[in-house]
């Protein structure tokens, strides 16, 4: 197997006022004819959930009240997982090409969270007009704008 390596190109800044992902001064110019993209799928590291322990675990007991007892944690959305990436929609605020700060609505990363990789949200190959959950799940928001009202502390064991 060739040698594989997975650099960040960025971070994730939240605090009270503002969520922005600041990109690597050598990245900026990847940031070209990103406006106009309303949304962007933000591809980041769960850093504070990485080490052999937690990479090695592979199932979980029933994360979600309505969930099956025991689920893999390729049913979930956990960090604990074999490699810790998530992967996030979020919405575009603003861009800032001369500093390399995307502006954005929203991310569930933490503050200083290493981003991998950034990119466009296109309905083409993103959206899914009719996608099917189980039945444990089906009550869950259809969106991510709807996400935002719902109530998700209700949802978790955790």
């Amino acid at each position: 197997m060739q040698n594989l390596y997975v650099s960040p190109i960025g971070t994730v800044h939240a605090n009270d006022n503002s969520m922005f992902i600041e990109v690597d001064e050598r990245y900026i110019k990847a940031l070209q004819a990103l406006d106009g993209f309303s949304h962007i799928n933000v591809i980041w590291w769960f850093s504070d959930f990485d080490g052999d322990e937690m990479r090695n675990i592979l199932e979980t007991a029933q994360p979600y009240k309505k969930a099956p007892a025991v689920m893999g944690v390729f049913a979930t959305r956990s960090p604990i997982r074999p490699n810790p990436l998530a992967l996030s929609t979020v919405q575009v605020v603003q861009i800032d090409y001369k500093k390399g700060f995307v502006h954005i609505a929203y991310i569930d990363a933490n503050d200083g969270t290493p981003v991998l990789d950034i990119k466009p949200y296109t309905p083409s190959l993103d959206r899914v007009e009719a996608p099917g959950v189980p039945e444990w799940c089906r009550h869950w928001p259809m969106s991510v704008e709807e996400s935002g009202s719902f109530d998700w502390q209700n949802e978790f064991n955790f």
